[in-house]
């Protein structure tokens, strides 16, 4: 439930209710109008997310540190805005926008100043969440940035676990790429499990944790059965896309990326670290999810 202290956030339209809690500025309920439940509801005993913000990196980093220049920082998987308090910086109706800048803690850890503004708007039956990363500092500042969304799975429109599947909006004839135990990129690509355009899912898919893209050609993906409503998640400028759960989670998790975890023996600079981008002074980067609710076929 949210902490009174620190309340959730609330955007409606005649489709849809959101709610973002401004810790980790995380949405954190995303309902139809009927008032299903479409989002994972956190529960700690099998995952606590719900749909993080990745930042400033995504994915683990070898032995948990990166090194830049002569110095080495910690960071753990996916950084630290999801556990960081987010000022909210605007709301109305249906739209709220969210601000984080750097502080004594981060800049401890990851030695730039950031600020994110993150702008939720609800629309119809879709939800924008756009993403602005702005280097606030005086040097280059290099930062990778994702989504984490976890969906229902099944969803609540009546249809078996097993009769869900996500269908990209474009051939996938890539291989994909996989994490080993330490969380980190394998060398090795495999054969991409999508069929077509379409990817049946089942736990097996996740025994070797997320399921990589990072060769897409699509820009949006559907998620759902083959009766019911599904859900698009759109992502017009990602360079990476993830797939994971815990097999046998009630939860799915679509997520577009810019950014991913190190390779397996990865000894660089962190300024060359796979899916890093980097800003200059007074410079920003804009990415933007899209989660629509599309009505039954």
């Amino acid at each position: 439930m949210p902490d009174p202290q620190n309340a959730w956030v609330s955007l409606r339209s005649p489709e849809l209710l959101a709610e973002i809690d401004p810790l980790g500025a995380q949405l954190s309920i995303l309902r139809d109008r009927a008032g299903r439940d479409l989002l994972w509801n956190g529960d700690p005993s099998v995952w606590a997310g719900r749909a993080p913000l990745l930042f400033p990196i995504v994915g683990a980093l070898v032995e948990g540190h990166y090194r830049l220049g002569a110095s080495s920082y910690a960071l753990p998987r996916h950084g630290f805005a999801r556990g960081k308090g987010f000022e909210t910086a605007g709301r109305a109706p249906t739209v709220a926008t969210f601000r984080l800048r750097a502080d004594a803690t981060t800049l401890g850890v990851y030695p730039f100043q950031f600020e994110l503004l993150v702008r939720y708007a609800a629309q119809g039956a879709a939800l924008s969440v756009r993403t602005t990363i702005r280097n606030a500092g005086e040097t280059e500042m290099p930062a990778s940035f994702g989504y984490h969304p976890a969906f229902r799975w099944p969803l609540p429109y009546g249809q078996e676990r097993a009769a869900h599947f996500i269908e990209f909006d474009s051939d996938e004839p890539a291989p994909v790429r996989r994490l080993d135990a330490a969380g980190l990129l394998t060398s090795g690509p495999r054969p991409t499990p999508v069929a077509g355009r379409r990817l049946d899912l089942t736990d097996a898919l996740f025994r070797d944790d997320v399921l990589i893209f990072d060769q897409l050609n699509s820009r949006s993906v559907t998620y759902g059965a083959g009766v019911g409503p599904r859900i698009q998640v759109s992502f017009p400028d990602a360079r990476y896309v993830g797939l994971w759960t815990k097999p046998g989670a009630p939860f799915i998790c679509i997520e577009p990326w810019h950014g991913i975890a190190d390779p397996a023996g990865f000894t660089g600079d962190f300024t060359q670290k796979p899916g890093v981008f980097s800003l200059s002074p007074g410079g920003a980067m804009t990415t933007e999810m899209i989660l629509t609710l599309l009505p039954a076929s």
